[in-house]
Parts: structure tokens; sequence; C-alpha cells
């Protein structure tokens, strides 16, 4: 019993863990004291210029565990050889929660993405919605965009503003808000986004890029809902469609 509680706290804790990596995306972490930092890893063979000098006494100062690794080594814990400069960082994100939270919340009003796979995307979704009346986005991390450099770059800097749930999939967050009125976007749906009722828990769901919402997910809305669109435009980028969201109340 108490290995199996010792399991879901660590499983818990690196859930909330995440990597980042790229020299300059490593700085400007080590340069925020809002955010914590788990752990620092640097790879064997960096050449110390002034980039690295920089992060070692960043480090230093802030007191942060540094590991060195193989560049092998230090590539499996990227996920991105081709990217990382030899440098990668875990930060523990105070916004950065499991979608089981949500249950306990009296209202909301939510974002799904339901495999949205462009960083910049992202990027720019959840900037729109930090700024906007929007309580969360809910982020599975099947088929979806991994938080990642370009995600915080375009994010300009409001990435860690806004409450980001995680999950392994939608199918398996949804059904448990069976309170909520969940609404999917369809270009093709005949209720409009300025129609729809306002619920006190209220989850908008935004599909791929190419493909929208999954047949999976889809089934576990309540109602589908368009943009209104003039001069024969068919559709809107999903970033764009996710500001329109955001800013309505």
């Amino acid at each position: 019993m108490q290995d199996s509680q010792e399991y879901k706290k660590k499983k818990s804790f690196f859930d909330s863990v995440i990597t980042l990596y790229g020299r300059n995306v490593v700085l400007e972490v080590l340069q925020d004291e809002n955010i914590t930092i788990h752990k620092l890893h640097m790879s064997n063979s960096n050449q110390i210029d002034n980039n690295i000098k920089l992060i070692n006494s960043l480090a230093k100062s802030r007191k942060v565990e540094v590991v060195v690794h193989e560049k092998n080594s230090l590539a499996r814990i990227s996920k991105n050889s081709k990217q990382d400069q030899g440098v990668a960082i875990d930060i523990m994100a105070k916004s950065y929660k499991s979608a089981d939270e949500i249950q306990h919340m009296d209202a909301y009003k939510l974002i799904a993405l339901d495999g949205i796979q462009n960083p910049q995307n992202l990027g720019m979704i959840i900037r729109s919605c930090a700024a906007g009346f929007v309580d969360g986005i809910i982020l599975p991390k099947k088929s979806s965009a991994k938080i990642s450099p370009l995600v915080v770059k375009a994010s300009a800097g409001t990435l860690f503003k806004l409450p980001i749930y995680y999950c392994n999939a939608l199918e398996d967050v949804l059904p448990t808000l069976n309170d909520a009125k969940i609404y999917m976007l369809d270009a093709k749906a005949k209720n409009e986004i300025y129609s729809v009722d306002k619920a006190n828990k209220t989850i908008y769901i935004l599909g791929n890029e190419s493909d929208g919402i999954s047949q999976e997910v889809a089934k576990l809305c309540n109602d589908s809902i368009s943009i209104p669109m003039n001069r024969g435009v068919e559709s809107l980028n999903v970033a764009v469609t996710a500001s329109l969201l955001a800013f309505m109340k």
C-alpha cells in the first residue's frame, strides 16, 4: 500500500515537470525567479563559451542541481538532439496541473485541444486564453504538440500565466465532467458561438489543424457550434478561433 502511494506521488511529481531545451530558453528560465527549477542538464561535449559560462553561473547562484550527461543521454532527455544545443532544463510549473483537478472546480470556462500539433498554434492559443476570459486549457499528451521552446516563444511569455490541465487523452477526461456543457467547434454546425447557452461549467473543444475533432471526442460533446463567416471564407486558423472564444463573456 505504501509502495503504491509512493509510486503515485512520484508519478504526479514527474507528470508536472516540463523539460525545455536550447541555450536561449534555458537562460531565460534561469533568469526568471518566478519559475521553479528542478534540475539542469548539460552535455559533456559542450564548448565552454560565454553562454555556457553564464548558464553555469546562474545555476550556481540559484542553487540548481546540475547533471552532466553524455551527448546521447542528453538527447534522450531533451527529445530533440538537433536543437537542444547541449542543454536542457526541468521546470516545475505551478500552472501545469492534472486534469483530474477540474472535477473539484465549482465553475469554469475551459478550452480543450484535440490533436493540435503545430507548436506555434499552441503557443498562440495559450497567449489568447491567458489574455481573455478563460480559466484554463485542457492539453492531452496523446497526439498533441508538447510544451517546447517553440511554444514558449509563440506564447510570448504567457505560458505560466494560465492553468494548463494535462491528461493522456480527452476521451479519458470528458466523461468525468458530465456536469459540464461541452461544445465542439465545427464549421458546418448550425448553431453559432454567440448563441450558446452560458453554463456554469463550459468546455469548448478545438480540433486538429487538418482533420478537426476526432470521432471519439465528438461523441462526448453535447452540441456543435460554428463561427459565422462572411464573403465565402470557409474557416479560420485554430489559434484565431481560440481568440474569439477566449474573449466571449
